[in-house]
């Protein structure tokens, strides 16, 4: 009997690290699907490869609406798509993306290493104050510090808050965070955003290098 009970349990152990890693596995699917959506597409291809990504991570979502890290890659992709389509009419998709980062947020802030935080600060720096949209600098520092609180030595965080710094004319705070960014280790399993982040970095220091030298 305590043969086949632990059986049963090595059983079950290997069905749960299975259902896991193909959850992993979807994630990091959408991930990569991500990247290349946002570094290697244009234009209308780039629109409809974020609007299919959504799809199908509100197909997850559907079965599974507490899953955080999909609703954060929902806010990553909703946030991205309204970058591409610009203009006024994004304002409605960030909106949207903004209330997913909240969402996601309120289930757990520190998933995927505060990237709701990261994103939302982003969003907040980016999209127009009032009266035309909900932007302020006020909140986006405030969230790029919670993100960096989480995740000091990641490269989006520090990338994103050294990009909000040079947006602030504080250059040589910019240039530690950037810094940091470039410093960040290599993640094996996202090579086409690392590589697409690494040449914003290197864009971005050469317009700080310059600032500062002036």
């Amino acid at each position: 009997m305590k043969k086949l009970f632990t059986q049963c349990l090595l059983v079950l152990i290997t069905l749960m690290f299975a259902v896991n890693t193909q959850a992993d596995m979807a994630l990091l699917d959408i991930q990569q699907q991500w990247a290349k959506v946002n570094y290697q597409m244009k234009d209308d291809a780039q629109v409809e490869g974020f609007e299919s990504l959504i799809s199908d991570i509100e197909k997850h979502l559907a079965s599974n609406p507490k899953d955080v890290e999909y609703i954060i890659w929902k806010g990553i992709s909703l946030s991205t798509l309204a970058g591409a389509k610009g203009g006024l009419g994004a304002l409605s998709i960030a909106e949207q993306a903004k209330e997913t980062f909240e969402q996601a947020i309120e289930i757990n802030g520190a998933a995927l290493n505060g990237s709701a935080y990261t994103s939302l600060g982003t969003l907040y720096s980016n999209v127009p104050g009032w009266p035309l949209g909900f932007g302020s600098d006020k909140k986006a520092k405030k969230l790029f510090i919670q993100a960096l609180e989480i995740n000091p030595d990641g490269i989006d965080s520090n990338y994103f808050y050294a990009d909000f710094l040079y947006n602030e004319r504080k250059y040589k705070d910019a240039l530690k965070y950037l810094e940091r960014a470039k410093q960040a280790k290599q993640r094996p399993d996202r090579p086409i955003a690392d590589e697409g982040r690494r040449k914003e970095i290197e864009i971005l220091l050469k317009k700080l290098k310059k600032k500062i030298r002036k």
